[in-house]
């Protein structure tokens, strides 16, 4: 950016302390606590009528799907509260009453805004019009939509190459939004199509894409409630996914048994109040995992490794702990496994893997004659170099026991937000898929590229290296979601427009390129209307299952626009009334959009009628026992390598995590009461002996460095909880420590970010 409209803006807000407060964290997830905390929250937002009658219409047959994460809604739900506190807050905060206009903007300056906390610029309000950052100002000012839209397409129509536009989408999106956002950017002519799966499941996909043949998970909600053995790894349910702990109350009422995998023993995975029932209120609640391995960060290669060898030897002894016909039937690859195990030592992975090894021989006792196993996963296992592989290993262990393509057993990779899995389904990918464009061009009368995009790595890597010009958002709050945040906020500055879709204020509004946009959406709890009648969007839940989402309440505005009309509105303005697809009919009716999503998207049909009630589930291979499309039609057994860290004596290896008062970027409070945290975020949790051992008391303040390539990244001034985690593990929260992950350390094949494995240093203030 050049010098004259070079504006002062700050990507990571105050750091200063507030008074923080520590208790002992509470023991138990939900119960009379988590309804509190969930109404105190609606209420305050929304009033208290307001929000009553909008929480009863959440996950309902004829509502609105949840504005947070993407776990399903069982079959028959609850006519009073299918929702949990986390999704309370997360519809508090998008049907807020605050709301931020021109006036707001004038008296505020980007570079004011700025100085602000995350948590601060959220509390705003809804943004309520159209808004544009012109180069060398700092403030926004208004601009009316259609000249936002000419603004858009006349700076596109400048590009040398359609591959200097990037196209980003966060899961907050509806099918019909993503679709046509995809499609808009391929009839421009590239396949810069980024998304947050980039960051957070892409390990997941590759891996089951590798060893199954699909992307996705192959349980059904009801499949966990029967399941013999839940395993839950690298994921904590009572704070990201709470509607989760419901089904895993069911699982264990019906006998069956939960084992958590984690660095951290997590509240949720403790004990689980469940608000629906009496017991809840006033009794003890249900007790959760009845085994807690606490792994050390990303060895849970090992860890499996271990499980799967002292399997193997009862398999030896008894001939029935593995099920071998479903092995040779169904699986390439077990005598090379076998053969592999045999390699390594036993005491090596144990010692590699921090857990006791008595409790590792209670799993092992208890998988040994189950076959009904259902593995959980999602950040824990994904965020690291050997992302893929962890996932892998674990399928691994699925495929030896038989536990894939029956009932009450299988993958669960638990999604993140509410349509992050439909977005991908209906085309929002960065890679080339010849059979989708080959329908693409039938259907839709125009060829897309034939080459592959960026996804989240390179679009960082492009903007900074000045090799795109235009960065757009449909959703999200990239600067502070991606990796590498300087380096991240120093590309978006060299970009000559960027373009954000949003509901609410964040960072990414403030860290612009030379002319920014802010061009305001309805959330999801909104009603959608067109010349006087309701329209409605349709999501996929984390389990494949699409449905139908409309909502009941009167916009923030009237001067908003929904995603699909504001990206058709954009593609009118670009290829005007001669392109090959009416992108103004498509922005006045959905109906259009979902035939199209029918005839391109794979496995979507009917969906207009089929979305309707409960809706209806995507075509799923390894629910059907096909393995058609992998080599020999078989199910792929791997060898997987175990992790290589090399820690230097001074380090530890530091994993981001989430407060209890946040959704992804979102910070909807300062308090995290399942792990005893109060008023504060600038935290490190810390072994109690690793503190002693370097000196370090309660609440000392310390600089977290990392040091990859030679360039030392620094997030300043944290302060010391000490927790129970393992020694030599460290864990913080993000977005505040994603300063430290480095843009081009990533999981391979995946180039999902390192965030939950970093190699840190601790300098004490």
């Amino acid at each position: 950016m050049e010098s004259k409209t070079q504006r002062k803006v700050s990507f990571r807000g105050s750091e200063d302390f507030l008074e923080i407060e520590l208790k002992e964290p509470v023991t138990h997830a939900a119960g009379y606590l988590g309804v509190r905390e969930a109404l105190k929250h609606t209420f305050k937002e929304m009033g208290v009528l307001r929000s009553m009658r909008t929480l009863l219409s959440m996950n309902q047959k004829d509502g609105f799907d949840c504005p947070s994460c993407a776990w399903p809604d069982p079959e028959h739900p609850s006519p009073v509260s299918e929702y949990c506190e986390n999704g309370a807050k997360a519809l508090g905060d998008e049907a807020t009453t605050s709301h931020i206009g021109a006036d707001f903007f004038q008296k505020n300056s980007v570079e004011e805004l700025s100085q602000l906390t995350d948590f601060q610029l959220n509390k705003f309000g809804r943004l309520i019009e159209p808004m544009v950052l012109k180069p060398g100002s700092v403030h926004y000012e208004s601009i009316s939509w259609d000249e936002s839209f000419e603004l858009i397409a006349s700076e596109l129509k400048k590009l040398n190459n359609p591959d200097e536009a990037i196209f980003y989408t966060s899961g907050r999106s509806s099918n019909e939004a993503a679709f046509l956002y995809g499609m808009f950017a391929r009839a421009l002519g590239t396949n810069n199509l980024p998304d947050c799966s980039n960051m957070c499941h892409e390990s997941s996909g590759v891996a089951l894409g590798e060893t199954l043949g699909i992307g996705k998970g192959s349980t059904t909600l009801e499949d966990l409630y029967e399941a013999e053995v839940i395993l839950i790894a690298g994921q904590n349910p009572g704070t990201n996914h709470p509607r989760m702990l419901s089904a895993l109350e069911k699982c264990k009422q019906n006998g069956g048994r939960v084992i958590s995998i984690n660095p951290l023993e997590e509240s949720g995975l403790v004990n689980f109040k469940n608000p629906q029932n009496i017991k809840g209120w006033i009794g003890g609640g249900e007790d959760m995992a009845d085994i807690h391995l606490p792994v050390n960060i990303n060895q849970d290669i090992p860890l499996i490794k271990l499980i799967l060898k002292k399997l193997a030897v009862l398999d030896k002894e008894h001939k029935n702990v593995f099920d071998h016909d479903f092995i040779q039937k169904y699986t390439n690859g077990y005598d090379a496994l076998i053969s592999d195990l045999d390699t390594y030592s036993s005491e090596e992975l144990l010692k590699l893997t921090g857990v006791p090894e008595d409790k590792i021989d209670k799993t092992v006792a208890l998988l040994a004659n189950k076959s009904k196993i259902i593995v959980c996963w999602a950040m824990g296992l994904t965020q690291h170099k050997n992302g893929v592989e962890n996932i892998r290993e674990f399928v691994n262990l699925l495929l030896l026991k038989g536990a894939i393509g029956k009932p009450n057993a299988g993958t669960c990779p638990v999604r993140g937000h509410s349509n992050v899995q439909g977005d991908r389904s209906v085309g929002i990918q960065h890679f080339v898929d010849k059979e989708m464009n080959e329908r693409i061009k039938k259907y839709l009368g125009f060829t897309p590229p034939d080459h592959e995009g960026v996804d989240v790595v390179g679009s960082m890597k492009a903007m900074y290296e000045g090799k795109a010009k235009i960065f757009m958002c449909l959703g999200g709050n990239f600067v502070m979601a991606a990796s590498d945040t300087e380096y991240t906020a120093k590309g978006i500055q060299k970009c000559d427009l960027t373009v954000q879709i949003s509901t609410k204020l964040n960072r990414t509004h403030l860290i612009t390129g030379k002319t920014a946009l802010i061009l305001p959406t309805i959330g999801r709890s909104e009603k959608d209307m067109k010349n006087g009648m309701p329209r409605h969007f349709t999501v996929e839940n984390s389990m494949g299952r699409v449905k139908k989402s409309k909502g009941i309440l009167k916009p923030a505005s009237d001067t908003i626009m929904s995603e699909p009309e504001i990206i058709a509105n954009i593609g009118h303005a670009f290829f005007g009334e001669n392109h090959a697809m009416n992108w103004k009919s498509l922005g006045d009716d959905y109906e259009l959009i979902r035939t199209q999503i029918d005839q391109v998207a794979k496995g979507f049909n009917k969906t207009k009628e089929r979305s309707e009630g409960a809706g209806y589930y995507l075509p799923n291979n390894v629910r059907d026992l096909d393995f058609s499309m992998l080599p020999n039609g078989k199910a792929q057994i791997s060898i997987n390598k175990l992790p290589l860290h090399e820690l230097a004596k001074d380090e530890y290896m530091l994993m981001t995590i989430r407060s209890h008062d946040q959704f992804n970027t979102t910070i909807y409070g300062l308090d995290d009461r399942y792990r005893g945290v109060y008023n504060a975020r600038r935290v490190i949790f810390m072994n109690i002996n690793d503190m002693k051992a370097v000196g370090l008391k309660k609440l000392d303040i310390v600089d977290i460095t990392s040091t990859y390539d030679t360039t030392v990244r620094v997030a300043h001034n944290f302060k010391v909880v000490p927790y129970n985690i393992p020694s030599g593990n460290l864990a913080s929260y993000f977005p505040e420590t994603n300063v430290l992950v480095p843009y081009n350390h990533f999981a391979d094949r995946s180039k999902t970010p390192i965030s939950k494995s970093i190699k840190v240093r601790l300098v004490k203030k």
